[in-house]
């Protein structure tokens, strides 16, 4: 039995002699014994567990570790145990110097290209290519024709990760909010909902602190405030639960949304299509904001709800929230809103705007993912059938035991956002305009949405004659998206800019940059160099540029088929 637990360095437990470690040395480490049950085990079978501070020990020193481990396990005859072991134990490992850190620290130099790892074609292929570069010690070294502008973006030294600019699709967790959170992974692990003891009530308190983060973020009351795995879940709630409470008598069959919502929102109206329901998909202008006029016209006497999102998650549209909820009001037709892209990064009141619903996300506002939230106006009455049926939790609209860590999580986000708003939303503001500028300055280049009425962190452009997927492909130092996450698998041109005109050609060359709280000046500087670079480099392989530099309309040829 101890040959076998001194034998699992394989996963994630070492035995001290293994590292050369006495159990001093071991706790001055921070490596933890493992125990079971309380008791730890014997002196000589020890085990020790690496635990979040492994994360600031030296890559290097523990990749070195687990190499002369395994090496050392493979040679070791099975009946000589620990003891024969620990004759090739290498050397002690020691603590990286530096402040520890949750976010892998992004900086202009880990998405360079070093050229000392780059491709690694034949000598012989380099040489007749005749083509150099010259490295930072100042050496010559030959590459291929491509390797200069697209393939050595694909090859990063070991532990360098692309520049993210991708925060339409998710954000990277704030350290601080991890440090809320990480109490009730180990603690406090009570069930919020068991009344009867301790952890539960301190669970609870805990919960009901962060259901009021989330209500003042937003000026709600945090009963209000009904916790869901996500802004998808909340879509599906508000939308379905509205319509299937109101179906029930027959009077009120109707929905309106708009032609540029979510997949999730549009996907739940077609659902309810099949169910009987009626509903009306607006179009949007060429700026991608809906037509007052037009919303007003769609509002028939049966009905009942009117979807609408409040920042567009590919084209960064602020829509007139207010005014639509004024409308609403006056007809008296519920209004719920998609605000997983503007909740924290944009002042939002539900009161002052009229909303009646509203779906929020955790993961786009620097929190975990896995939680959201779905405001449910108590006055006027907000009736909804529930999805999920259960025990009855949160005020019976959505069963299920709460993650009390995502949810502490998820709150410290929202309180983190409303103190540090104005403050980012200038920062990015600043950050936003020098890459529109720089972008802009291009040929042939246009930004997709009002230019007036946007977030700045999401900016979405379209550089003509580049082929979309073929600019993401050379940019492989840099986290881009041509569309939304959710839709990103489909070769399909982005229904958001079809529904604002665009061609499919304009939308398939469409990239959306986005903007976040960790995003540096660096950063900015090395996307809208390397853009301005690849999207050259792809425009001289296009038959279509070499035509438009000649002065040649497009619109005069006439194509044949083969």
């Amino acid at each position: 039995m101890r040959h076998r637990r001194d034998r699992q360095y394989a996963g994630r437990r070492y035995s001290h002699s293994e590292f050369g470690l006495s159990h001093g040395e071991c706790a001055k480490s921070e490596l933890r014994p493992a125990h079971r049950g309380g008791n730890f085990s014997s002196t000589t079978s020890r085990t020790i567990l690496f635990p979040r501070t492994m994360a600031t020990l030296a890559p290097t020193a523990i990749r070195q570790a687990s190499r002369l481990a395994s090496k050392s396990a493979l040679n070791a005859a099975p009946r000589r145990g620990l003891q024969q072991l620990s004759r090739v134990a290498p050397a002690p490992i020691q603590r990286a110097a530096g402040k520890r850190s949750y976010v892998t620290e992004s900086k202009r130099d880990s998405a360079q290209v070093q050229t000392e790892t780059a491709i690694r074609l034949d000598r012989k292929e380099l040489e007749k290519s005749g083509l150099t570069i010259t490295s930072e010690n100042g050496s010559t070294e030959h590459v291929s024709p491509m390797a200069d502008v697209l393939k050595a973006a694909t090859i990063m030294d070991e532990g360098q990760r692309p520049i993210y600019m991708d925060m339409q699709a998710t954000t990277p967790l704030d350290p601080r909010v991890l440090d809320a959170m990480m109490p009730f992974y180990t603690g406090f692990y009570g069930n919020p909902h068991s009344r009867t003891h301790a952890y539960g009530w301190e669970s609870e308190k805990a919960v009901e602190d962060a259901r009021q983060h989330i209500a003042s973020l937003i000026g709600a009351d945090p009963k209000e405030i009904i916790f869901t795995s996500g802004a998808t879940e909340s879509n599906n709630m508000s939308i379905k639960g509205v319509a299937r409470f109101f179906g029930r008598s027959g009077k009120k069959k109707h929905i309106i949304t708009s032609q540029t919502e979510h997949k999730c929102v549009l996907d739940s109206c077609r659902h309810l299509q099949d169910e009987g329901f009626e509903v009306t998909y607006l179009p949007v202008e060429s700026t991608g904001l809906i037509n007052l006029d037009k919303l007003k016209a769609a509002i028939r006497p049966d009905t009942m709800l009117v979807s609408i999102m409040s920042v567009n998650n590919e084209i960064g549209v602020i829509q007139p929230i207010e005014e639509i909820g004024k409308i609403c009001r006056a007809n008296k037709v519920f209004f719920h809103t998609d605000a997983a892209q503007a909740v924290g990064k944009i002042p939002l009141d539900v009161n002052t705007m009229n909303i009646d619903l509203m779906s929020i996300s955790s993961h786009k506002i620097y929190g975990p993912k896995g939680i959201g939230a779905c405001y449910v106006r108590r006055r006027p009455r907000v009736r909804i059938d529930p999805i999920i049926s259960g025990g009855g939790q949160e005020r019976g609209l959505r069963s299920g035991t709460l993650a009390p860590a995502l949810v502490v999580g998820f709150g410290e986000a929202c309180r983190i956002a409303k103190e540090e708003m104005e403050y980012d939303s200038k920062r990015i503001r600043f950050l936003s305009d020098r890459l529109l500028k720089g972008l802009l300055s291009m040929e042939h280049t246009s930004q997709n949405g009002d230019s007036n009425h946007f977030y700045p962190g999401c900016v979405n452009v379209s550089f003509a004659y580049v082929e979309g997927e073929s600019l993401l492909m050379a940019l492989k130092d840099i986290a881009l998206s041509s569309g939304s996450a959710c839709t990103s698998a489909s070769l399909e041109p982005s229904y958001v800019l079809r529904a604002l005109g665009n061609s499919d050609e304009s939308a398939h060359s469409s990239i959306r940059f986005g903007i976040g709280r960790f995003t540096t000046e660096q950063e900015i500087d090395y996307v809208l160099k390397a853009v301005t670079e690849r999207v050259g480099f792809l425009r001289e392989l296009s038959p279509l540029w070499e035509l438009v530099q000649e002065g040649v309309d497009l619109n005069t040829i006439e194509w044949s088929q083969h």
